[in-house]
Parts: C-alpha cells; structure tokens; sequence
C-alpha cells in the first residue's frame, strides 16, 4: 500500500480524524498528515487525537499508533505581488 495524504484545511477537526480512520480502516499501514501556514496547530491536534484516541470517532483507530515522524519546511507561494514563503508541516502516523 502507498501512504495515505490527508490535508488539512479549515473544516471541523472530526473530519480530518475521521480521515485519518478510514485510512487505516482501508488497510492503510501510514498516513501523511499535511498543512499549510495558519492550519498548522490543527494539523497537530488532528495528530494528537488520533494518537491518543480521544474520543467517539478516533476510538476506532488503532491501539498502536504511532508517531513516525514530523518534517517542517517552507514553500514558495504564488500570490498577486510575487512569491510568499508560506510554513508547512508534514506528521506521519503509523501502526
């Protein structure tokens, strides 16, 4: 199986857990847990829930979910007067 990417953005954060469950519901072995600039810290709660299995729909995941690893970078974004640099952040859960 290839890794799952979930990308964050602004919905309710069950949406990206929910994700993130029927990733590995899927067979999924890892999942890649993306965002961009001011999505970051949902991003890490998304991370932290599904890790310690905090409530009704990240019960379902796992017992043994792990943190494999978190990459932090900076990308280049077009924008109307140019390039902005703009954070990123990539968290990859595994079990």
């Amino acid at each position: 199986m290839t890794e799952k990417i979930v990308y964050i953005g602004k919905k309710p954060l069950h949406a990206y857990i929910k994700a993130v469950a029927t990733a590995f519901e899927e067979g999924e072995k890892s999942v890649n847990i993306i965002a961009r600039g001011a999505t970051i810290s949902r991003a890490v709660d998304v991370a932290e829930v599904c890790r310690r299995r905090n409530g009704i729909i990240a019960s379902t995941l796992p017992e043994s979910i792990q943190l494999q690893g978190v990459e932090i970078g900076t990308e280049e974004v077009p924008r109307d007067d140019g390039m902005k640099p703009i954070s990123r952040i990539c968290i990859t859960l595994t079990f």
